[in-house]
């Protein structure tokens, strides 16, 4: 079947033979219009040399367009029985499945390496997969993702922005990201209740080689953890007390009065660095977790 892609009817067969049923907690729904498909390959910008890693392939959809446009395909299904049948309804050679969580694979988990991410990702999942994955697989030069429309506008906000948080600045850590287009809910099996969008990104230099990405991102969480707080007060529980706050943020050229919604991931960056010399910084936010990375 590598030569046709799926359409509804083909869905619903697939799926009633195979005894599958579209789950919430695994956040299933199946693309089924080919259009989509040729559409989400063409705007990826793919090259023939590249090797694709889609993470929930499901009924092979998306999989069937991938193969056709690069060298090889890796895709990670966590639910064993749609893993089992994809090379079946896929059966290219250049494919390789791997029964397994995404936010569990590394490096060595994939040969040859992936290049680029290509997915149409679980809602409930998506901004963890995307920055684990960008953080484990150096590899990666970019990739184009489908998630819930209100994730997409999170994702490629920029600062000042009503939806700029932390997954905005930590997905700019990593590349420059952009939307790519909005995808309406009837080309998928079962229709979710929201639109989805679109997210292309390449990868970039981070703004700062000589700090450690948790560094940056523990200021992040802080900043974010009580956004409509001056970073003076918000990043007093970070640094140990709003003086220490004020201080590190005088020394990284960032006015303490100002909120972490105008700052860009190179202005996060100078105040983890600011934070050195004094031995400031905490590794969780005020609140002790890491809202925005998990709640999408």
């Amino acid at each position: 079947m590598a030569d046709a892609l799926l359409g509804p009817a083909e869905i619903r067969e697939l799926a009633t033979r195979l005894g599958v049923s579209p789950t919430k907690k695994l956040g299933q729904n199946f693309l089924h219009d080919p259009n989509t498909i040729r559409r989400i390959v063409a705007a990826a910008g793919l090259r023939p040399d590249d090797v694709a890693l889609e993470v929930g392939p499901g009924l092979g959809s998306l999989t069937l367009g991938l193969v056709g446009a690069v060298r090889h395909v890796h895709a990670v299904e966590i639910d064993p029985r749609l893993a089992a049948a994809l090379p079946e309804t896929v059966a290219a050679p250049n494919l390789t499945v791997h029964p397994a969580d995404a936010m569990r694979v590394g490096a060595a988990d994939f040969d040859p390496a992936p290049t680029m991410l290509v997915a149409n990702l679980p809602y409930n999942v998506a901004v963890p997969v995307v920055l684990h994955l960008l953080a484990g697989l150096p590899t990666l030069r970019g990739g184009l993702v489908m998630v819930q429309k209100e994730v997409a506008d999170r994702l490629t906000a920029g600062p000042g922005s009503k939806v700029y948080g932390v997954p905005s600045v930590k997905l700019a850590w990593y590349a420059d990201a952009r939307p790519a287009g909005k995808v309406p809910p009837a080309v998928f099996w079962p229709v979710p209740n929201v639109d989805s969008g679109l997210v292309a990104f390449l990868r970039r230099t981070p703004p700062r080689a000589d700090i450690d990405r948790s560094d940056v991102f523990a200021v992040v969480d802080a900043a974010f953890a009580q956004r409509r707080k001056t970073l003076r007060a918000a990043l007093a529980g970070w640094a140990g007390g709003p003086q220490q706050a004020e201080k590190v943020l005088v020394a990284a050229g960032i006015a303490p009065q100002a909120r972490g919604e105008s700052l860009t991931v190179a202005q996060f960056a100078e105040i983890a660095a600011a934070a050195k010399p004094s031995g400031v910084g905490g590794k969780l936010s005020a609140s002790g977790r890491q809202p925005e990375e998990v709640d999408t």
